[in-house]
């Protein structure tokens, strides 16, 4: 019984054995390739890592039969550069290790991933800071995103809620400053200011940490992007609370690496860290991921039973997936010769210099530099030796931990939701993201900015000048020695102050010399902004561009516009000879040219067939400009029968007709409407001198409409305005004043009647107040200066400052202008009526001589043909239309003419001439005696 049952028990026992060798992984013909990890064993990411990379390679070969196997050597960097470097060299120089994951910190791998280029061996870090690039050292893989990913998704948070103002708050070492330049791009790229960067020690005390939070409480800004390890953040936030700076209004943002491991931190700093909002890698979740994580956990606690409450993050998933990235570019490469290949021995060779290089590296290193699986972190994409990001998880610390509010990805922006099919689009809105509870336990979002604390004023700049007090006036007040500012403008500034909902210290400060003087121009003022010598100017103050490039203006508080004030001509309607103004003098002679053209053309067109046009020379003479100017007035009774006068007649009256009608309305206009004299393109034909705004920017603007810079000249007062107008350009006055819509106002509610606006009215931005540029307070004056102005409060300020505009001739005191009327508004009527009447007198002319053309082919001197045309000409046709000619051209009395100018029985005589009449034959020295119907015809006997 018993041989049976040992022989049983063996053949159980040999069987066992087959099934155990695979779950232990162990395969004796697999080629083992030494990697070395170094890590900071005293950190918590340095146990977590350790733990997932063996598990990793635990996994890897479980129930795989792989040609090769990875052995790890691990060495404790102990939080120190020097150890992370020893422990490489010793890994490189005593193992010969094929590959080296870590060191974690950017200061350790830096020296590290400088030896791994030196043995070609891979270097494959966690270390995110930016300045440890792939792309310039081709042994370095990076098994984390980098850090400068993360910009992109912090400034669509800052874009989401609006805040125009950002402060920095980092590390002072690689890690911490490696970011800035990225966040500050991302930044601009949505219009955000960065006007101050705080720089904590990794070594500063509380008290250090204080001193640095209080100088940001005196700020305006009041969102804030930290970027630390959670050593020193654990510090920064705790000594934050006690400065007060984790309540309402304020707002932070802390980057990934801290929000990835918030796990780890103190519970009392949880509690201070209350409603800040962090990014950081987005884990899917996944059945997989959960097995895993108990089994973690409990490994974890086996190899780790004096650590608590320490949990899985995305550091140790990293590791886990990159060790089975480098196994599985391990397998791929195959078993090769591992041992390093030995320089050439040299005088002078150092420890380094004696390592050698890896054979199998370069190779090793392209399998692992571009390689992507689904792993335990999601989408394992390794391109170019860097981990690429796929979606950032932003969350609200809120309770014991953070809670997901939102995603952000580069394709869609801010989202609620993921969305994995990639197809929505979201826009970087604030309403794509779960309620949020903000510092202070509150639902209010931040406005990101505040007025400054500490007693601390805002520096309002404001200008001082001789004249134009109503806008802005500066008296000096000796009983406490300071100055007071009224004014339209500054009461307008306070007005907007009340209207805000906080309130908001200020000072007006005098752009003044010692002696009380004005210390420059309105572009000067300005300047002092950008010098950072007031927060904000107020004042009369235009909104243009060469002043914009330095500061941010609010909306306007006034109207807009640049216009011309001329004196108003009240003598023009008592002049005997207003009636002659409205038409100019070449206007005139051209209307009296054309009646006279017009009239001669009807006449010659009926003085052969109308008898109205026919009898003595002095009737004749008295028909055509009868005719002509009788049509002025439409009394012409003498009918025309003539089609081409007709046509010609037509179109006159339309001409008489448009310049009645012009004339009368100009003459009405300047009976009744007031005249203003200059216009301004008078101004600039005739070199008037002009007159501005001592200081103003309309110089400028002059010289851009051509005036002449010598003829101007700068006024300080209304009252000088009025006694340069008065004047006039040629008694040391001016001509015009070209100012601003909002001082012209008050000026003609005092001179309407001797005042008045010509046009045109050139654009202008009004009046606005400036601040620094990016300041947030420009937006909120805006807002605020449209509540104050659409009110009845800017009404009272402006009556109480200008009074009444009452009396004067519109509500704008603009007034209407009366232009005379000049040949150039008329060329074109002018120019059709001369071609109609050209037109018909050439074809009329035409068909005359071509019916006389025997006359013109005769052999008779100039003066002899045009006297016989003339004789022709006044003869009266009785025809009703010079068309009905008879056929060819020559009638029978014609035929006559011919015949009797070739008989025989005439001989021809050079000194008398004969011509043929039915009613008989007229010698020349008779004269020419013509009757109709026939028609003379002459030759040389």
């Amino acid at each position: 019984m018993q041989n049976p049952i040992f022989f049983g028990l063996y053949v159980f026992l040999f069987i066992i054995s087959f099934c155990i060798a695979p779950l232990d992984g162990e395969n004796a013909t697999a080629v083992k390739v030494d990697v070395g990890i170094i890590l900071d064993l005293d950190t918590h990411v340095g146990k977590i890592s350790r733990t997932c990379m063996l598990m990793a390679i635990e996994d890897f070969y479980t129930n795989h039969n792989y040609s090769t196997r990875i052995v790890t050597h691990l060495r404790n960097s102990n939080n120190d550069d020097v150890d992370a470097a020893s422990a490489a060299i010793d890994l490189l120089k005593n193992v010969q290790v094929q590959a080296i994951l870590g060191p974690q910190k950017s200061t350790q791998a830096d020296f590290v991933i400088d030896l791994g280029n030196k043995v070609n061996i891979p270097i494959i870090s966690p270390s995110s800071t930016p300045s440890l690039s792939p792309k310039e050292s081709p042994y370095f893989i990076r098994s984390a995103p980098c850090s400068s990913f993360q910009a992109k998704a912090i400034a669509g948070i800052v874009k989401a809620f609006g805040w125009r103002e950002v402060v920095f708050i980092y590390q002072d070492n690689n890690y911490g400053s490696g970011i800035v330049p990225f966040l500050t791009d991302a930044m601009l790229e949505i219009d955000a200011f960065v006007p101050y960067q705080s720089i904590i020690s990794p070594s500063a005390t509380d008290e250090q940490i204080l001193q640095e939070l209080y100088k940001l409480k005196t700020m305006q800004t009041e969102v804030f992007v930290v970027h630390m390890l959670p050593c020193l953040a654990s510090s920064f936030f705790l000594r934050a609370k006690e400065a007060e700076m984790m309540t309402k209004g304020y707002a932070w943002i802390i980057a990934d690496v801290l929000t990835s491991l918030l796990d780890s931190v103190d519970s009392i700093v949880i509690d201070a860290m209350q409603g800040v909002i962090g990014v950081k890698a987005h884990i899917p979740k996944s059945n997989k991921l959960s097995y895993f994580t108990k089994r973690w956990r409990k490994k974890f606690q086996d190899e780790n039973p004096d650590t608590d409450n320490l949990h899985l993050n995305v550091y140790g998933l990293w590791a886990y997936d990159m060790v089975t990235a480098l196994a599985t570019a391990v397998d791929k490469v195959g078993a090769v010769v591992q041992q390093f290949k030995k320089p050439v021995t040299r005088e002078n060779s150092t420890d380094l210099d004696a390592i050698g290089t890896s054979n199998i590296g370069p190779t090793l290193v392209d399998s692992v530099r571009n390689i992507n699986f689904k792993g335990l972190s999601g989408d394992f994409h390794i391109t170019d030796g860097q981990l690429q990001p796929s979606t950032y998880e932003i969350v609200n610390v809120i309770g014991n931990g953070d809670r997901t509010i939102g995603y952000w990805t580069e394709q869609h922006g801010i989202s609620k939701t993921m969305k994995p099919n990639g197809k929505a689009v979201y826009p970087t809105d604030k309403d794509n993201l779960v309620a949020i509870v903000w510092p202070g336990e509150t639902g209010v979002i931040p406005k990101g900015w505040q007025v400054p604390t500490g007693g601390k004023k805002l520096r309002i700049g404001i200008p001082v000048k001789r004249g134009f007090s109503e806008f802005v006036k500066v008296e000096k007040n000796p009983e406490r020695n300071d100055f007071i500012a009224t004014g339209f403008c500054i009461d307008v500034f306070k007005e907007v102050v009340k209207s805000l909902p906080y309130l908001v210290p200020y000072e007006f400060i005098p752009f003044a010399t010692p002696d009380g003087q004005s210390a420059g121009t309105y572009d000067e003022l300005v300047y002092q902004i950008f010098l950072e010598k007031y927060d904000a100017v107020v004042g009369d103050v235009t909104i243009v561009t060469n002043r914009s490039r330095f500061v941010d203006f609010t909306l306007p508080f006034t109207e807009s516009g640049v216009s011309t004030i001329v004196p108003i001509k009240n003598d023009e309607r008592k002049n005997a000879w207003i009636f002659m103004k409205p038409l100019t003098m070449d206007l005139w002679l051209t209307i009296g040219g054309f009646f006279i053209y017009t009239g001669f053309v009807v006449w010659v067109l009926e003085h052969r067939v109308n008898k109205e046009f026919r009898g003595p020379p002095s009737q004749q003479i008295g028909m055509i400009f009868w005719f002509s100017f009788s049509t002025l007035v439409f009394a012409h009774k003498e009918k025309v029968v003539n089609n081409l006068s007709r046509f010609v007649v037509i179109v006159w009256v339309f001409v008489v007709l448009v310049l009645t009608s012009s004339y009368t309305a100009s003459l009405t206009s300047m009976l009744t409407v007031q005249q203003l004299q200059p216009s301004i393109y008078d101004l600039i034909k005739n070199g008037e001198y002009v007159g501005y705004h001592s200081g103003s920017f309309i110089p400028g603007l002059l010289v851009d409409l051509k005036f002449d810079s010598s003829k101007f000249r700068n006024y300080s007062t209304y009252e000088e305005y009025n006694e340069a107008l008065s004047r006039g350009s040629r008694n040391g006055g001016v001509a015009a004043i070209v100012d601003e819509l909002p001082y012209i106002r008050p000026f003609l509610a005092k001179h309407c009647s001797k005042y008045a606006i010509v046009g045109p009215t050139y654009k202008a931005a009004g009046f606005g107040f400036a601040f620094p540029k990016g300041s947030p307070l420009v937006p909120e004056f805006s807002r605020a200066i449209l509540n104050v102005t659409e009110g009845e409060k800017m009404v009272r300020i402006s009556r109480e400052w200008f009074g009444e505009e009452e009396g004067c001739p519109g509500k704008d005191g603009t007034v209407i202008i009366s232009n005379r009327l000049s040949l150039d508004s008329f060329k074109g009527l002018f120019l059709t009526a001369g071609v109609s009447s050209s037109c018909a007198l050439i074809i009329y002319l035409s068909i005359f001589f071509y019916e006389n053309r025997i006359i013109l082919a005769s052999g008779t001197s100039i003066t002899q043909k045009l006297s016989l045309l003339a004789k022709t000409f006044d003869e009266e046709n009785n025809k009703s239309s010079e068309g009905s000619k008879k056929q060819g051209g020559i009638g029978e009395g014609d035929r006559t003419a011919e015949s009797i100018a070739v008989s025989p029985d005439f001989p021809r005589s050079p000194a008398i001439s004969t011509f043929y009449h039915p009613e008989g034959v007229f010698s020349q020295e008779e004269g020419f005696s013509t009757t109709e119907p026939g028609t003379p015809y002459h030759d040389i006997i």
